[in-house]
């Protein structure tokens, strides 16, 4: 599972997550979604401008955790 490391990037630059919308231009709706893995998947421009406004890489946004993938959206296993 792909996971969103954007609470981290953002505790250790002592920014929130409204200052990162702000920043970016990115909606706070998107990055909602990212942020509680809602997302299904991320444009190149939206994590370029998050890589832009924390001063990182995509790698350190984005991290593959081992494990099954939690599914939310009312499907039955």
């Amino acid at each position: 599972m792909i996971e969103i490391r954007v609470d981290q990037l953002l505790q250790a630059r002592e920014r929130t997550f409204y200052w990162l919308a702000k920043e970016t231009g990115i909606s706070h709706t998107t990055l909602w979604r990212l942020k509680k893995a809602k997302a299904l998947g991320i444009n190149f421009d939206t994590l370029e401008k998050m890589c832009q406004a924390l001063g990182c890489q995509p790698g350190d946004v984005l991290t593959f955790a081992n494990g099954k993938k939690k599914r939310t959206r009312g499907r039955k296993p």
